[in-house]
């Protein structure tokens, strides 16, 4: 404490020889000099370090001590009466301090305000950017997703459906049911409205042209060619109906027979194909019953290849007419072929009246091919019409 008093004096005495040192002229007074040599000897007293005593003696309030220290410091009246700090120049900035301070943190603030906006936008672009990108992620997937499912589906389709061929059968894989998926050429097989066989019903009984057939003994060629057994006639044979005229070109046998009559079929039949003008196609259908041998159909079975697709020349002669019946009353209606490519506007004449062949020579048969038969399609409301 002591020393800070020392310190405090000593401040004291600077400032007033600071005070008359801008007056060089004049000389302090006596009297002046002598309270300042008083001054300093009270400052080098206080100085002094203290000395320890075995009793501590208590230490008088602060505030009684200003009285004896104005007494033994007196400062001269002009440093006391004229402070060297204006108190308006105190007292007035106390009063504009807030509003100044108002000013001053607006400054300050607004560049934070500005900097604190453009770090807003700054997200906020960047938020957008990232949602765009994130949406465009998002489609980018749905559409791969989309394009692998497509892909599946038709990779799922190819593998199902039958390989594209020229092969086709009675049953199984390449059977009628797939003749139209097989092969795009024979897409009507699947999707025409005018196929055969049918099951012949209600037929519109009217008077009808006769058939007149203008057959006659030829040679012909043989094939088993692994549908069935086909002969190829040679030209010559020709059949009339009206004033259509159509020349035999092959026959072949199926079993059962694939046209069916009120729901009831035979046990085989014969089909002899015939072509007219402009490539119109006629086919004769004759339906087989168990009964007496049928030479013709010996003479056939006689010559068959040895081999499946191999083709044989007998070098004899046939009679296509004994393979028909004496009545010649038929049904009609339009059709198609009745095996791949199934080509429609066909023209189908059923004999009413079956002709017999042996068991022997059925058996015979049976024995290459036991079913090679297409099913019933559907009539679509077809016109059938049949003789009087």
């Amino acid at each position: 404490m002591r020393n800070l008093i020392a310190l405090f004096a000593c401040s004291i005495v600077m400032l007033g020889a600071s005070a008359a040192d801008p007056i060089p002229a004049a000389k302090p007074a006596p009297e002046a000099a002598k309270k300042t040599a008083d001054t300093a000897k009270l400052a080098a007293e206080l100085a002094k370090p203290a000395k320890v005593v075995d009793k501590p003696v208590a230490a008088k309030p602060v505030a009684e001590q200003p009285e004896k220290l104005e007494k033994a410091v007196k400062l001269p009246a002009p440093l006391i009466e004229k402070p060297l700090i204006d108190k308006s120049l105190v007292e007035k900035p106390a009063k504009a301090s807030a509003a100044t301070a108002d000013k001053v943190a607006a400054a300050v603030s607004a560049p934070d305000d500005d900097a604190q906006i453009d770090l807003s936008v700054k997200i906020a672009e960047r938020l957008a950017e990232m949602r765009a990108k994130q949406a465009a992620r998002v489609a980018a997937a749905a559409k791969a997703r989309k394009a692998a499912a497509a892909k599946r589906k038709k990779e799922v389709a190819i593998a199902a459906a039958p390989k594209i061929s020229h092969q086709w059968d009675y049953d199984g894989e390449f059977g009628p049911e797939n003749w139209g998926k097989i092969n795009p050429a024979w897409a009507q097989c699947g999707k025409g409205s005018r196929q055969s066989p049918i099951d012949i019903r209600d037929g519109m009984k009217v008077n009808l042209d006769e058939i007149d057939f203008d057959y006659r003994p030829s040679t012909f060629t043989e094939i088993d060619n692994g549908h069935t057994v086909q002969v190829n006639v040679a030209g010559g044979n020709v059949m009339h109906l009206g004033a259509e005229r159509y020349e035999l070109v092959q026959f072949h046998f199926h079993r059962p027979s694939e046209e069916r009559i009120n729901g009831k079929g035979t046990e085989m039949v014969i089909h002899l194909v015939h072509r007219g003008s402009g490539g119109r196609l006629a086919v004769v259908a004759v339906l087989l019953e168990r009964g007496k041998g049928n030479d013709v159909i010996q003479i056939v079975w006689n010559n068959i290849p040895f081999e499946k697709g191999q083709l044989g020349s007998p070098g004899l002669e046939l009679d296509p007419l004994e393979m028909l019946p004496n009545r010649r009353e038929y049904y009609t209606y339009m059709g198609s072929l009745t095996e791949p490519p199934c080509t429609e506007n066909v023209l189908w004449l059923v004999m009413k009246q079956p002709m017999t062949a042996s068991p022997a020579q059925m058996a015979v048969f049976s024995r290459l091919y036991p079913l090679n038969a297409r099913p019933v399609q559907a009539s679509e409301g077809r016109m059938i019409k049949e003789s009087q």
